[in-house]
Protein backbone atom coordinates (compact mmCIF):
# COMPACT_ATOMS: atom_id res chain seq x y z
CA UNK A 1 0.00 0.00 0.00
CA UNK A 2 2.81 2.84 0.83
CA UNK A 3 4.47 1.75 -1.96
CA UNK A 4 1.52 2.23 -4.20
CA UNK A 5 0.97 5.68 -2.78
CA UNK A 6 4.98 6.78 -2.92
CA UNK A 7 4.35 5.73 -6.68
CA UNK A 8 1.16 7.85 -7.13
CA UNK A 9 2.92 10.51 -5.55
CA UNK A 10 6.04 10.62 -8.08
CA UNK A 11 4.00 9.80 -10.87
CA UNK A 12 1.93 13.28 -9.81
CA UNK A 13 5.16 14.97 -9.29
CA UNK A 14 6.40 14.21 -12.62
CA UNK A 15 2.89 15.25 -13.97
CA UNK A 16 3.38 18.11 -12.67
CA UNK A 17 5.77 18.85 -15.58
CA UNK A 18 5.02 17.10 -18.12
CA UNK A 19 1.43 17.72 -18.61
CA UNK A 20 1.98 21.70 -18.55
CA UNK A 21 5.33 21.48 -20.95
CA UNK A 22 3.19 19.58 -23.03
CA UNK A 23 -0.05 21.78 -22.87
CA UNK A 24 2.18 25.17 -23.18
CA UNK A 25 4.49 24.23 -25.97
CA UNK A 26 0.78 22.79 -28.21
CA UNK A 27 -0.71 25.87 -27.47
CA UNK A 28 2.15 28.03 -28.20
CA UNK A 29 2.83 26.22 -31.71
CA UNK A 30 -0.59 26.76 -32.44
CA UNK A 31 -0.85 30.71 -31.62
CA UNK A 32 2.79 30.85 -33.52
CA UNK A 33 1.05 29.29 -36.93
CA UNK A 34 -2.23 31.03 -36.46
CA UNK A 35 -4.05 28.11 -36.15
CA UNK A 36 -8.15 27.92 -35.92
CA UNK A 37 -11.05 29.97 -37.56
CA UNK A 38 -9.73 33.50 -37.54
CA UNK A 39 -6.86 32.12 -39.69
CA UNK A 40 -7.10 34.66 -43.11
CA UNK A 41 -6.09 31.91 -45.22
CA UNK A 42 -8.27 29.37 -43.20
CA UNK A 43 -11.06 30.80 -42.77
CA UNK A 44 -12.87 31.43 -46.28
CA UNK A 45 -12.34 27.73 -46.94
CA UNK A 46 -15.00 25.33 -47.49
CA UNK A 47 -15.02 23.38 -44.36
CA UNK A 48 -16.18 19.50 -43.91
CA UNK A 49 -19.50 18.74 -43.41
CA UNK A 50 -18.53 16.84 -40.01
CA UNK A 51 -16.07 19.35 -38.56
CA UNK A 52 -16.59 20.23 -35.35
CA UNK A 53 -17.58 24.02 -34.05
CA UNK A 54 -14.70 26.26 -33.65
CA UNK A 55 -14.52 26.54 -29.83
CA UNK A 56 -13.99 22.94 -29.26
CA UNK A 57 -10.30 22.69 -30.58
CA UNK A 58 -9.39 24.56 -27.85
CA UNK A 59 -11.13 22.70 -25.14
CA UNK A 60 -10.55 19.18 -26.62
CA UNK A 61 -6.21 19.77 -27.52
CA UNK A 62 -5.84 21.18 -24.06
CA UNK A 63 -7.66 17.84 -22.67
CA UNK A 64 -5.57 15.51 -25.41
CA UNK A 65 -2.15 17.21 -24.05
CA UNK A 66 -3.31 16.64 -20.35
CA UNK A 67 -3.81 13.05 -21.40
CA UNK A 68 -0.53 12.61 -22.85
CA UNK A 69 1.34 14.74 -20.38
CA UNK A 70 -0.34 12.01 -17.35
CA UNK A 71 0.85 9.66 -19.39
CA UNK A 72 4.29 10.60 -20.33
CA UNK A 73 4.37 10.66 -16.31
CA UNK A 74 3.69 7.26 -15.89
CA UNK A 75 6.01 5.80 -18.10
CA UNK A 76 8.95 8.07 -16.94
CA UNK A 77 8.41 6.65 -13.38
CA UNK A 78 8.64 2.78 -14.77
CA UNK A 79 12.56 1.13 -14.44
CA UNK A 80 14.48 1.94 -17.61
CA UNK A 81 14.20 -0.88 -19.75
CA UNK A 82 14.59 -1.50 -24.17
CA UNK A 83 10.93 -1.24 -24.29
CA UNK A 84 10.27 1.99 -22.00
CA UNK A 85 13.33 3.85 -24.27
CA UNK A 86 11.51 2.91 -27.60
CA UNK A 87 8.41 4.03 -26.08
CA UNK A 88 9.64 7.16 -25.06
CA UNK A 89 11.60 8.10 -28.54
CA UNK A 90 8.72 6.98 -30.23
CA UNK A 91 6.17 9.38 -28.07
CA UNK A 92 8.32 12.25 -28.31
CA UNK A 93 8.64 11.78 -32.36
CA UNK A 94 4.82 11.79 -32.57
CA UNK A 95 4.75 14.58 -30.48
CA UNK A 96 7.40 16.81 -32.08
CA UNK A 97 5.35 15.72 -35.43
CA UNK A 98 2.86 17.17 -33.49
CA UNK A 99 4.05 19.91 -32.79
CA UNK A 100 4.87 20.73 -36.14
CA UNK A 101 1.48 20.01 -37.72
CA UNK A 102 0.01 23.62 -36.99
CA UNK A 103 2.93 25.67 -38.48
CA UNK A 104 2.28 23.08 -41.78
CA UNK A 105 -0.86 23.43 -42.29
CA UNK A 106 -2.47 27.07 -40.77
CA UNK A 107 1.23 28.92 -41.19
CA UNK A 108 2.78 27.46 -44.64
CA UNK A 109 -0.77 26.30 -46.63
CA UNK A 110 0.96 22.87 -46.89
CA UNK A 111 -2.31 20.97 -47.19
CA UNK A 112 -1.00 17.55 -48.80
CA UNK A 113 2.39 17.80 -46.88
CA UNK A 114 0.14 18.48 -43.56
CA UNK A 115 -1.85 15.52 -44.60
CA UNK A 116 1.27 13.19 -44.77
CA UNK A 117 2.45 14.36 -41.43
CA UNK A 118 -0.39 13.52 -39.15
CA UNK A 119 -0.72 10.02 -40.85
CA UNK A 120 2.65 9.18 -40.01
CA UNK A 121 1.82 10.82 -36.77
CA UNK A 122 -1.42 9.00 -35.79
CA UNK A 123 1.05 5.01 -36.60
CA UNK A 124 3.45 6.79 -34.23
CA UNK A 125 1.23 7.41 -31.91
CA UNK A 126 -0.75 4.70 -32.37
CA UNK A 127 2.70 2.22 -31.61
CA UNK A 128 4.18 4.86 -28.97
CA UNK A 129 0.57 4.01 -26.84
CA UNK A 130 0.85 0.13 -27.90
CA UNK A 131 4.53 0.59 -26.21
CA UNK A 132 2.81 2.64 -22.91
CA UNK A 133 0.41 -0.23 -22.81
CA UNK A 134 2.64 -2.89 -22.46
CA UNK A 135 4.68 -0.92 -20.09
CA UNK A 136 1.40 0.04 -17.90
CA UNK A 137 -1.61 -0.61 -19.19
CA UNK A 138 -3.06 2.92 -17.80
CA UNK A 139 -0.46 4.90 -20.02
CA UNK A 140 -1.42 3.13 -23.26
CA UNK A 141 -5.33 3.46 -22.57
CA UNK A 142 -4.98 7.69 -21.81
CA UNK A 143 -3.53 8.05 -25.46
CA UNK A 144 -6.61 6.06 -26.63
CA UNK A 145 -8.46 9.48 -27.04
CA UNK A 146 -5.88 11.26 -28.99
CA UNK A 147 -5.56 8.48 -31.31
CA UNK A 148 -9.22 8.80 -31.85
CA UNK A 149 -8.93 12.59 -32.28
CA UNK A 150 -6.10 12.21 -34.84
CA UNK A 151 -8.38 10.45 -37.08
CA UNK A 152 -10.40 12.93 -36.50
CA UNK A 153 -7.97 15.32 -37.81
CA UNK A 154 -6.54 13.29 -40.49
CA UNK A 155 -10.22 13.36 -42.32
CA UNK A 156 -10.45 16.71 -41.66
CA UNK A 157 -6.99 17.50 -43.16
CA UNK A 158 -8.01 15.40 -46.48
CA UNK A 159 -11.64 16.79 -46.58
CA UNK A 160 -9.98 20.32 -46.41
CA UNK A 161 -8.17 19.88 -49.47
CA UNK A 162 -10.61 18.15 -51.60
CA UNK A 163 -12.97 20.46 -50.99
CA UNK A 164 -10.59 23.46 -52.03
CA UNK A 165 -8.86 22.90 -54.87
CA UNK A 166 -6.08 25.54 -55.26
CA UNK A 167 -5.61 26.37 -51.53
CA UNK A 168 -2.94 24.47 -51.09
CA UNK A 169 0.56 26.30 -51.49
CA UNK A 170 2.74 23.34 -52.23
CA UNK A 171 -0.11 21.05 -53.80
CA UNK A 172 1.26 17.16 -54.05
CA UNK A 173 -1.61 15.73 -56.02
CA UNK A 174 -3.55 13.67 -52.58
CA UNK A 175 -6.53 15.82 -52.10
CA UNK A 176 -6.40 17.43 -55.45
CA UNK A 177 -4.21 18.69 -58.64
CA UNK A 178 -0.50 18.39 -58.12
CA UNK A 179 0.88 21.83 -59.66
Amino acid sequence: MTEVMHDSRNVLKTALITVPAIVIVGSLMGYLSNSGFDNGWYSPLTKPGFQPPAWMFGVVWTILYSLLGLALAIVLQEPQSRQRRDALWLFGGQLAINFAWSPLFFGMHMIDVALIVVVVMLVMALTAARYFRRIRKVAGWLMLPYLLWLCLATALNYETGRLNPGADAAPLGITGEKS
